[in-house]
C-alpha cells in the first residue's frame, strides 16, 4: 500500500493530488485540459476545507514544508489559480484571452 501524501486530516483530498503541481505553467495547463465538471469536483472538495488547510499551511514555511503539506500547498495554489473558471467564467480558459503557452518566463527577473 502506498504511503499516504497529504496530512491524515486531508485524506479524502488524495482524490485530487493530480493537482498538485509544482509550477504555475503546469497548473495552468491542468486547468485548461480538464472539463468543467473536473473543475468543479476539485473546487466543491477543497473549497468547504479551505480555512483548515489555510490554518494548517500557516504552521510551515512556504519553502520548506514536510512532503505531505507540500503536496496540500500545491493543491491550494491550484485551487486559487481554477477559482477564476468556477466562479467568474463556467469555463476552463478565460475569454477572449492569450494562449498560457505563448508565455514563457523570464529568468533571473
Amino acid at each position: 500500500m502506498a504511503e499516504p501524501q497529504l496530512p491524515e486530516q486531508f485524506r479524502e483530498l488524495e482524490l485530487f493530488l493530480d493537482w498538485s503541481l509544482a509550477t504555475e505553467r503546469e497548473r495552468t495547463a491542468k486547468r485548461q485540459s480538464s472539463n468543467m465538471s473536473q473543475i468543479r469536483s476539485f473546487y466543491d472538495a477543497m473549497v468547504p476545507r479551505l480555512e483548515e488547510i489555510l490554518n494548517l499551511l500557516a504552521k510551515y514555511p512556504p519553502d520548506n514544508p514536510p512532503p505531505e503539506v507540500q503536496g496540500l500547498f500545491l493543491m491550494t495554489l491550484a485551487l486559487a489559480e481554477i477559482a477564476p473558471a468556477v466562479e467568474n467564467f463556467g469555463q476552463p480558459t478565460v475569454i477572449d484571452g492569450f494562449d498560457f503557452a505563448r508565455f514563457i518566463p523570464a529568468q533571473g527577473q
